[in-house]
């Protein structure tokens, strides 16, 4: 199990940031992604063990309708890519959850699939949330053409020429997933399941094998149509070109709940990040080939941000502060090698004098340096969420000390305050998925969810501070059967004792809490760049831009994509 493990990962020297700085949605909202993020562990996972990719059908018309079929080579068994392409009529495309048909629709099988498979596939996972899937399939998904790009790669490969490379840097995807579905839904294979019989066994690494496999997928199907247009005049995308190209990715409210709902999970993700952090801290010189290879970095990193772009006003500012802040860092690295304990030096200059995008930039750029230091904690990335039943010799003044530890700032919160309380989540009936409400104007309140942690614990604390001093040397159990409505809270406290990173240190009703930056933390770690946020509610991001393609994974640097840039082809 990965918690009797867990002993085994070394400590570093230096001290890791407090839970009261790092877990607060502002600093969330600033990261990004690092050699932890499953996109990156995935590929060198996927380089380590040599897995091998091959297309095994293409069933295809003219117009690039029908079945494609690639077979994935692993150590643990194969597994199959099943995609179906789909003629979508204009009036129906969109990028919301809501939609019910999509330009292209895959599952991920484990196994080989056979004739009957995928006949029975065929019929099912163009349908995706209508249809049912069987405990076969691990992940079930769709996505849509970015139709501006799309044809205008098609259009130029049809004609033998190589798209514009200015023209992909500014959107980077050729299709975008509007939802990547797994652990059980719809009848597919549930997560305990996932990691008895198939290779997965951290979180993610099947729903990131699936956005990996969409690239792939887009990538031949604009060659495909490329060729039934232009015949022999016809070229393929060029393979700088088809590294460049990721796959796009519209995601809303229906991430943001599962950060509260998996306080463990959570806890892993950013305690591993500050061990892995405080670990390269911890050296305390820099060697000639870390500086040469922190510059090359930086300067793929300037690169980078030219071709980041967004349309948010507040995100694209932070993009151009950032552009002024690397320039400096850079000038700081030229004197790494005369301090000692560089790293702290350099990260205690950027929380004195630079942004938070750039402060978590800084982190993830050390990370990228000092794989020797880091790598060894991506197994540890999962987490049980397994129920811990409550210590019957607790005391209620015990319960009352831990939550002033480690529950200060919910204490801090006034909710006698009206814009405390300003919003609400709860789910929509239509699509089951998570919506925010304004709890003076939009009905539902009622049945919000429960994602108001703060406000649950200063509710507790509220009752257990109205106790004499002999009824709070009384159990927490007692406690709990005079005052039944505190169970949950109570239970949720108990078993993040030993998890200080578990909570998100924010009021989330709060008036002015921006889910985006919720959005932003859970994508980071997923390894998404090019954050455009449409709203604080939704953002478009693009996933395994730069990464290296099926028959580039056994290449000595197929670990080398941060911040992936597109190269001039002009």
């Amino acid at each position: 199990m990965i918690e009797s493990a867990i002993s085994d990962i070394k400590q570093p020297d230096v001290a890791l940031r407090p839970p009261s700085e790092v877990m607060k949605l502002d600093r969330l909202g600033s990261l990004h992604p690092s050699r932890l993020s499953f996109t990156r562990t995935l590929v060198r996972r996927m380089h380590a063990e040599n897995w091998r990719f091959d297309p095994v059908r293409k069933s295809l018309d003219k117009d690039g309708f029908g079945n494609l079929i690639y077979s994935i080579h692993t150590p643990s068994g194969p597994l199959s890519f099943i995609a179906f392409s789909t003629q979508l009529d204009e009036k129906y495309r969109t990028d919301r959850v809501i939609a019910e048909q999509w330009d292209m629709s895959f599952t991920l099988f484990n196994g080989e699939a056979t004739k009957s498979d995928v006949e029975r596939l065929g019929k099912q996972v163009p349908l995706q949330e209508a249809g049912r899937l069987s405990n076969r399939e691990i992940v079930l998904s769709r996505a849509n053409r970015s139709v501006r790009l799309f044809n205008s790669v098609v259009d130029s490969l049809a004609t033998g020429k190589q798209p514009s490379a200015s023209e992909i840097a500014s959107i980077g995807y050729l299709t975008r997933t509007t939802a990547v579905y797994g652990n059980g839904k719809f009848g597919l294979m549930d997560f305990d399941q996932v990691k008895r019989v198939s290779p997965f066994g951290p979180p993610f690494q099947a729903e990131m094998l699936t956005v990996y496999m969409a690239r792939q997928l887009s990538l031949d199907l604009v060659d495909h149509l490329a060729f039934c247009r232009g015949g022999e005049r016809s070229v393929k995308l060029s393979r700088s070109l088809r590294r460049a190209l990721g796959v796009g990715n519209a995601t809303g409210l229906g991430m943001a709940p599962f950060l509260v709902s998996h306080p463990r999970l959570i806890h892993q993700w950013m305690w591993l990040r500050e061990i892995a952090i405080s670990r390269v801290k911890s050296q305390k010189s820099v060697t000639d080939s870390v500086i040469r290879r922190c510059n090359a970095l930086l300067d793929r990193i300037k690169a980078h941000l030219n071709q980041w772009n967004s349309t948010d006003e507040q995100q694209a500012e932070r993009i151009r502060v950032l552009k002024d802040e690397i320039v400096k860092v850079q000038e700081l690295t030229r004197t790494l090698q005369e301090e000692k304990y560089p790293w702290v030096n350099l990260t205690r200059w950027a929380a004195s004098n630079a942004s938070l995008e750039c402060t978590e930039l800084i982190h993830s750029v050390m990370l990228e340096l000092h794989p020797e230091l880091v790598d060894d904690l991506d197994r540890f990335m999962g987490s049980s969420e397994a129920h811990v039943n409550i210590d019957s010799s607790m005391s209620v003044e015990h319960l009352k000390s831990h939550i002033e530890r480690r529950y200060s700032w919910a204490l801090d919160i006034d909710f006698d305050e009206k814009s405390a309380e300003g919003q609400f989540w709860y789910i929509s009936a239509e699509k089951e998925e998570p919506r925010l409400g304004l709890r003076d104007i939009d009905p539902g309140s009622e049945l919000e969810m429960r994602i108001h942690v703060a406000r649950d614990v200063v509710e507790l604390y509220e009752s257990i501070t109205s106790l004499s001093r002999e009824e709070r040397q009384s159990s927490v159990l007692y406690f709990l059967l005079n005052n039944p409505q505190y169970r949950y809270i109570v239970n949720r406290i108990h078993s993040l004792i030993e998890f200080p990173y578990a909570e998100i240190q924010e009021n989330l009703l709060d008036a002015g809490c921006r889910p985006i930056d919720l959005l932003r933390f859970k994508l980071a770690t997923f390894g998404a760049t090019r954050f455009d946020p449409k709203s604080n509610l939704w953002t478009r991001i693009t996933l395994f831009q730069g990464a290296p393609l099926m028959d580039e994974l056994d290449a000595d640097n197929a670990d080398d994509w941060a911040f992936p840039i597109v190269e001039n082809n002009s």
